[in-house]
């Protein structure tokens, strides 16, 4: 066994493998960017070496600085993670020539299945279920156009050394077709060297299914069930599950043969995913392999009882499975939500910066140890006070619930999810308090377009019905009531002028528009900071009892005798005054007033938000690669003006109504922040 590796990785998966390697009794050596000096992972490891500068291409991805690290700190082994060089075949190549052993599958392997056009054809020759398409690389847009008509729309343009949801579109026409090519081909160069596209059949309806693979260096491959992964938005999972609440046993047993034949086609050694898109009629067909470890495995982690990492670990070591195909087991359910630096009621747009408030809620499963399960787990490579730069993806931390069944499942991951506190960049946690509420979603009716038809134009507040509005007006009257009960406990006020407690309280809910809605709320209870109190809204009463402290943003407690977990936040850049609600993925923004203040307040006058429609402003912090418009072009609706690369993906600014330009104001290669101005308008 190993005495020292050595992370060529960043963030939660660089944690995620410390975690393994301390449980082993093996050293880390963590290595890191200029912009990671004081990541996670560098506190964690036993020893860390800095390789470059922020951007990836520049630290990360430079094979040669990892093997010097490695060389340096005397790592017999290095561990890839996910992304980066893990399905690079030259570095792992390179780490074999260089006696250093690479914890992973071996050069050839990678080559094999790391190639989308040949991984298909050799899909084909083992008898693997293929989709119907264009296996050769494509040289130019009008050529990918032809081929697309040929198989028929709607296709898929994917880049062949492509993941993660870059270097891939789906187009249902010429424009879109011709469109996709010249994204797909940049996105892959910058990302992954390699501009080489291809295009297939889009099967209409589909599901994304995924089977584990792990194979030793003795010839033992076995399959550890499937996970369901058809919750993603624009090609990248957002929600992943295990099992699949869709596939049969049949079928499940059908494609794990087939992705274990597929495996041994190629002497896989280490772990691996064969990635399937299913029919509505449980048809499967290949769609890549994933020479990797996911960045799902933690939920075949909770249903197996197996530690992925040090499988992987042993298995590199030379050491052979210590199970066979009938010892993996299939207990409960489990469910992982990404936790991304974004901003869903912006388009998704990355949120970059300081984390202010990072507060995970309370972890009872924990990486590395699979004899705690059942509970919650959180895997992140962040810490308050933090930065999230905009070199690399968005993924800030991953969170895993474990239970019996799907309802339990899905009941923890809402909890959770109300517990995770994150503030100073955006994140996607009110999204996927949506997802999970949605009626599709919890009866496990849906597919992988299943994001673009519900939230198709955006996500919105309305998006996230409540199912008890009035609730959230009595937590933001009980928080005020108590906050009233310790101010007015307070010496030495004067007299006439002591603060009055109350019981008639006005609940003002700010509306964007200037339409407040104005709800009459009484509190009723025995007095004291933790005293149980009735609050009465819209005729109803809500029994809430509370612990938590007045200044805390998580608040615990109880309603009506049942357990809640919600965020109350006191103040905001619109108002000093308001009090910001958030449970079950609903957000209010609201005023909590004696019904005489409210009187007044309805006579402010409101202001409304200036015109901004004659500029284009960017929308997040990025780099600006492109301004596609000069001084004095006409230009009209829908028309490319800019393009923004953000933690790796290229955001294309579109012009929202016509007009002539008046002022080109950011130059290309510029670095922006958000609401920068790019171009103004006459």
């Amino acid at each position: 066994m190993f005495t020292k590796i050595l992370i060529a990785n960043r963030g939660e998966i660089a944690c995620r493998v410390i975690a393994t390697a301390k449980k082993m009794g093996i050293q880390t050596v963590a290595v890191y960017s200029e912009a990671d000096k004081d990541a996670r992972h560098v506190e964690l490891a036993d020893q860390s070496v800095l390789i470059g500068p922020a951007p990836s291409r520049e630290s990360y991805l430079v094979a040669d600085k990892i093997i010097a690290a490695c060389k340096a700190t005397g790592a017999q082994a290095v561990h890839p993670g996910y992304g980066f060089l893990s399905e690079n075949e030259q570095f792992a190549k390179r780490c074999e020539e260089e006696d250093i052993v690479f914890i992973g599958p071996k050069h050839h392997s990678i080559a094999a299945m790391g190639d989308k056009i040949a991984s298909k054809k050799l899909a084909n020759a083992a008898k693997v279920n293929t989709i119907p398409g264009y296996n050769e690389a494509i040289e130019s847009a009008h050529k990918a156009v032809e081929i697309a008509k040929g198989i028929g729309y709607p296709v898929m343009i994917k880049a062949s050394a492509g993941g993660g949801g870059k270097g891939l579109r789906v187009a249902h026409n010429d424009k879109e077709a011709l469109e996709g090519f010249t994204s797909c081909t940049n996105e892959a160069r910058n990302s992954f060297g390699d501009d080489r596209v291809f295009i297939e059949k889009y099967i209409v309806e589909p599901r994304h299914i995924e089977i584990q693979v792990i194979g030793d260096s003795q010839g033992n491959i076995i399959y550890l069930n499937e996970r369901e992964c058809s919750i993603q938005r624009r090609h990248q999972k957002v929600i992943e599950e295990a099992p699949s609440p869709f596939i049969s046993d049949e079928t499940r047993i059908a494609m794990g043969e087939q992705a274990v034949a597929l495996a041994k086609a190629v002497q896989y050694q280490s772990a691996g995913t064969v990635e399937f898109v299913v029919g509505k009629d449980q048809s499967f067909y290949f769609l890549e392999m994933n020479t990797r470890l996911q960045v799902e495995h933690p939920v075949t982690e909770c249903l197996t009882g197996l530690d992925l990492v040090e499988l992987m670990i042993r298995v590199a070591a030379g050491e052979k499975l210590p199970i066979t195909q009938q010892d993996v087991k299939r207990d409960g359910w489990a469910m992982e939500c990404r936790i991304n630096a974004e901003d869903p009621f912006r388009n998704f747009l990355p949120s970059t910066g300081r984390l202010v408030r990072f507060h995970p809620p309370e972890q009872s499963m924990h990486q590395s140890n699979t004899d705690a399960l059942m509970g919650v787990r959180v895997d992140t490579g962040v810490k308050e006070g933090g930065e999230i730069p905009m070199y690399y993806d968005s993924m800030i931390a991953k969170l895993i619930v474990h239970g019996r069944d799907r309802n339990e499942a899905i009941a923890k991951m809402r909890e959770a999810l109300n517990a995770f506190v994150i503030r100073g960049i955006s994140s996607n946690i009110p999204f996927q308090s949506a997802l999970l509420a949605h009626p599709d979603f919890v009866s496990g009716n849906f597919n992988t377009g299943f994001i673009a038809e519900n939230y198709g134009k955006g996500f919105h507040a309305e998006d996230v019905p409540h199912n008890d509005s009035d609730f959230l007006i009595a937590l933001a009257a009980f928080v005020r009531r108590k906050s009233r009960e310790r101010t007015a406990g307070l010496s030495g006020q004067l007299p006439g002028y002591d603060v009055k407690v109350g019981q008639n309280y006005t609940v003002i809910t700010l509306k964007a528009d200037g339409k407040n809605l104005h709800t009459q709320v009484a509190v009723d209870d025995a007095g004291g900071v933790h005293a149980p109190a009735i609050i009465q809204v819209n005729g109803k009463n809500y029994a809430i009892e509370s612990r938590s402290r007045l200044n805390d943003i998580c608040i615990e407690g109880t309603v009506n005798g049942q357990a809640f977990v919600a965020q109350i936040e006191r103040g905001s850049y619109k108002n000093p005054l308001a009090l910001q609600v958030q449970h079950n993925g609903t957000r209010i923004e609201v005023l909590v007033m004696s019904p005489r203040m409210a009187e007044l307040h309805k006579l402010m006058p409101f202001k409304a938000p200036p015109d901004l429609s004659k500029f284009v402003l960017s929308p997040m912090p990025g780099l600006l690669v492109n301004v596609a418009v000069q001084i004095g072009q006409k230009v009209q609706t829908g028309e490319r003006v800019a393009v923004i690369e953000a933690m790796k993906m290229e955001n294309v600014l579109f012009a929202s109504q016509d007009g002539v330009v008046k002022k080109v104001v950011a130059i290309q290669g510029e670095s922006l922040t958000v609401d920068q101005l790019i171009v103004e308008f006459e």
